[in-house]
């Protein structure tokens, strides 16, 4: 299938939303590289709607169809990202007791910085036990997209 590319403008920098007629395969973070096409995919049409009305703080939770290529474990930290709630935040190591490998947390911490669909799948969330963390897009979206669910850190 053809992947289209659509742009959405947020407080903290522009984010690239690409996918196809199957669903989402990465959402690009402002300071990647990525440009818009001319027609969107389905998929990429809503994903990027959704994300708008989140950067305005009219939405809270997302449903969109994801085209996911990874690991098992990958999935397996992924979905468990997408169970914690706007608002709030847990840790590394409690990602890693979720997925039933309580000492992996720095594998979850590896999982979390090759999630192509950040926002959606809220790696953001996820901080380290004595403090932020790390996050693909740098610390300041971090804290931008925490505060912006009420999240002070």
């Amino acid at each position: 299938m053809k992947l289209t590319r659509a742009t959405v403008e947020s407080p903290f920098g522009r984010f690239v939303v690409e996918g196809d007629d199957d669903g989402l395969t990465r959402i690009y973070l402002p300071h990647e590289a990525a440009s818009a096409t001319k027609a969107w995919a389905g998929p990429v049409r809503a994903a990027a709607a959704q994300l708008e009305e989140y950067f305005a703080g009219k939405r809270a939770d997302f449903d969109v169809d994801l085209h996911v290529a990874a690991t098992d474990f990958q999935i397996d930290v992924w979905s468990a990202l997408m169970t914690v709630p706007y608002g709030q935040v847990v840790t590394y190591q409690d990602i890693a007791r979720a997925v039933g490998r309580p000492r992996a947390f720095r594998a979850v911490g590896n999982a979390n910085g090759k999630n192509p669909f950040p926002v959606i799948v809220p790696c953001h969330r996820i901080v380290a036990s004595n403090g932020l963390g790390g996050y693909a897009g740098g610390l300041s979206v971090k804290r931008a997209l925490l505060a912006l669910e009420g999240v002070s850190y």
